[in-house]
C-alpha cells in the first residue's frame, strides 16, 4: 500500500450517516464523505480523525473501517467510547444521531503498516477497551490485501458486555478461521480459561505471549490502550524478540514542562509559518511552542495536547526545542526534524516551525 500524500490538514463538515450502538457507553459514528473529499481523507488502516463538537472541544477518534469501504461507499467510521464528564463522548454516545453535521479534520497517523498483497507476514496486536477500533481496521485490511498473512489478537476488556466491535471480530474470524487467531481476556468474569482471567499485566502478558501467541514468532505487532498496558507490553515483546512494534495511546495523562536551560530568562522570539504566511510573536522560555503559536494563529491545528495524535506535528526550521513527550512521531519523523509543537518547550532564543512542510 502507498503512502497516502498530504496537504496541511483543513476541517470539513461531514454529515453523521448513522449511529450505531456497540456497548452501553460506546458507539461506532459513521461519516459520509463527500465526492470532492474523497482524496482528502483517504487513510491508512490504523490512522486517526480530529473532530471539532465545538470551538474548543477537539477529540481524536480511530478509524474503524477500511480503505475499501471509503471507496466503495464513501463512508468512514469510527469508534467513540463514553469517558466520564468527556466534553465530546458523552454527546457522541448519547446524543448524537444521524443527520447531524460536525467539523472533522483528515486522517493523521503512524500507527499503520505497508500492506502489499505480495508478501506474507505474521501480524499480532495487544489492545484494552477501546484500543480494538484502529486494530480492527488493521485486521480487515491486511487480511483482505495479503491473501497469505495471518493477525494474531490479544485483547483485553471488563467483560463479555463491554467488548467493543465484538460482532464485527465474530465475522472476520468467521471470514478467516484459519488466518485469524483472538483471544479474549476479561477482567471481572471468568474467561475461557484461567489464563483468559484477569488483568493484562506483566505476568499474564508473559504467560499468553510465552503460550499461546509467541511473540517471535510474530513479524509485527501493534499495541493500543492505557500507557500502563503499552508500555508494559511493549516491554514483555521486545524482551522476547519481537522484531517490529508499533504503539498507540488514547490518552497518556498530565505531564509536567520540562525546567527551562538555567541562565536563559529572556522570552523567545518564535516564528511561525502556515498556508505560506509567517507570524512572529514572543513565548516564554518555560511555554509550549503551540500554546504561544496559537496566540497570533487561531487557526493552527491540534487536538489532543498530551503528545499522542501528532495534529500539531510541524517541522522544526531553526532553534532547538525539548519535547516533554512523544508517543505519535516515529523515529524518522524525529529525525527529518518534525516536533510535536504541544510538546516543545524552546531551547535558544530563537524558534521557527512549519506547519506546512
Amino acid at each position: 500500500m502507498t503512502r497516502v500524500a498530504r496537504r496541511r490538514p483543513v476541517w470539513h463538515p461531514l454529515p453523521v450517516a448513522r449511529v450505531d450502538r456497540l456497548t452501553a457507553e460506546a458507539v461506532a459514528i459513521t461519516f459520509d464523505v463527500p465526492g470532492e473529499l474523497r482524496a482528502d481523507f483517504a487513510f491508512r488502516p490504523g490512522q486517526h480523525v480530529t473532530v471539532r463538537y465545538a470551538p474548543a472541544v477537539r477529540r481524536s477518534y480511530s478509524i474503524c473501517s477500511t480503505p475499501q469501504d471509503l471507496d466503495k461507499t464513501g463512508k468512514i467510521r469510527i469508534g467513540v467510547k463514553e469517558v466520564p464528564g468527556g466534553a465530546f463522548s458523552s454527546a457522541g454516545v448519547r446524543a448524537l444521531g444521524a443527520g447531524a453535521t460536525l467539523e472533522v479534520l483528515p486522517p493523521l497517523g503512524t500507527f499503520t503498516t505497508d500492506l502489499d498483497p505480495a508478501r506474507t507476514r505474521r501480524y499480532g496486536a495487544i489492545v484494552a477497551g477501546s484500543g480494538i477500533t484502529p486494530v480492527l481496521s488493521l485486521i480487515a485490511t491486511a487480511l483482505a490485501t495479503e491473501p497469505h498473512s495471518t493477525f494474531a489478537l490479544l485483547y483485553g476488556n471488563r467483560a463479555a458486555a463491554s467488548v467493543m466491535f465484538a460482532d464485527e471480530l465474530g465475522a472476520l474470524k468467521d471470514r478467516y478461521p484459519a488466518r485469524l487467531q483472538i483471544l479474549h481476556v476479561l477482567s471481572r468474569e471468568p474467561g475461557l480459561s484461567p489464563a483468559l482471567s484477569g488483568r493484562l499485566d506483566r505476568d499474564r502478558l508473559e504467560l499468553l505471549c510465552d503460550a499461546a501467541i509467541p511473540a517471535g514468532a510474530i513479524d509485527e505487532w501493534f499495541l493500543c490502550g492505557p500507557a500502563a498496558l503499552v508500555e508494559t507490553a511493549e516491554a514483555v515483546l521486545r524482551g522476547r524478540g519481537a522484531p517490529l512494534v508499533h504503539t498507540e495511546l488514547f490518552y497518556a495523562g498530565p505531564v509536567t514542562a520540562p525546567a527551562p536551560p538555567v541562565g536563559n530568562a529572556d522570552d523567545v522570539t518564535l516564528t511561525v509559518r502556515l498556508d505560506g504566511r509567517e507570524s512572529r510573536t514572543t513565548m516564554p522560555r518555560d511555554g509550549r511552542v503551540l500554546d504561544a503559536a496559537l496566540a497570533v494563529r487561531a487557526e493552527l491545528p491540534y487536538a489532543c495536547k498530551g503528545g499522542v495524535c501528532a495534529t500539531c506535528r510541524a517541522r522544526l526550521v531553526s532553534g532547538e526545542v525539548a519535547m516533554a513527550r512523544n508517543y505519535a512521531l516515529e523515529p524518522d519523523d524525529v529525525a527529518a526534524g518534525y516536533v510535536l509543537t504541544c510538546q516543545a518547550t524552546p531551547l535558544t532564543p530563537e524558534v521557527s516551525v512549519d506547519y506546512d512542510a
